[in-house]
């Protein structure tokens, strides 16, 4: 059975709009003296109190930002007798962030072929102000995010949403994330998911969904920090 054309293509932020998600916590964790593994460690364990995910507990929230950063403190603490401070988390993630202007620029190419493109994201509140800072949030037909949603990628009802607020139907849907379980909740929604890895890739991915002619050469460098 032939897939319909796509006319909706819901873009993730993080590890897509952005680096990778290993690079963001590499380049959080190294000026406090953290190793990843021991952050993504506590994060967990922070979210198996919560009967939840890592980042679930940020971003659709079940707790506040300053809640959540001394309960990873002390998880960490507790794991790795290591004292971390973690106040002003979304300052300091953000801090040092650059973004992919090859996606980005990709992405008004859609739109101005008639593409509804619009924003999918797991976001913490406290996020919000400073995304909007590196992608304006103009660049999109509309956002929708966990924190507001109250549920997330990849749960089925997310994408429901998602479709209800496009119009576009889930069969001409497509979700360009970095990670491969919330390309298979697409795609269990009745989406088409891109498993984002390499962004020209999926520039030529996207425009041979859309039906579209392949862009020219992508060439546009990666800015070393954003424009916060």
């Amino acid at each position: 059975m032939t897939r319909a054309v796509v006319r909706a293509v819901w873009t993730d932020f993080r590890g897509v709009l952005t680096p990778p998600l290993s690079w963001a916590v590499e380049s959080f964790c190294r000026p406090i003296g953290l190793e990843p593994r021991m952050l993504r460690s506590a994060m967990s364990a922070v979210g198996r109190a919560y009967g939840a995910g890592a980042m679930e507990v940020l971003d659709t929230p079940l707790a506040t930002e300053e809640e959540w950063g001394r309960l990873v403190e002390a998880a960490l603490h507790d794991e790795f007798g290591v004292r971390a401070d973690l106040s002003g988390f979304a300052e300091r993630w953000f801090a040092d962030r650059r973004v992919n202007r090859l996606w980005i620029d990709e992405l008004r190419r859609l739109r101005a072929a008639g593409v509804f493109v619009g924003l999918l994201s797991n976001m913490p509140p406290g996020w919000d102000p400073y995304w909007r800072l590196m992608v304006p949030p103009e660049n999109f037909d509309d956002l929708v995010m966990s924190f507001e949603a109250g549920c997330r990628k990849p749960d089925q009802e997310i994408f429901d949403l998602a479709v209800r607020r496009s119009g576009v139907p889930a069969e001409a849907s497509l979700l360009a994330d970095d990670l491969a379980e919330n390309c298979a909740g697409a795609e269990r929604a009745g989406w088409c998911g891109l498993h984002f890895t390499d962004t020209e890739d999926a520039i030529h991915t996207v425009r041979q969904a859309c039906g579209l002619a392949p862009s020219g050469p992508t060439t546009t460098p990666i800015p070393e920090r954003n424009a916060i």
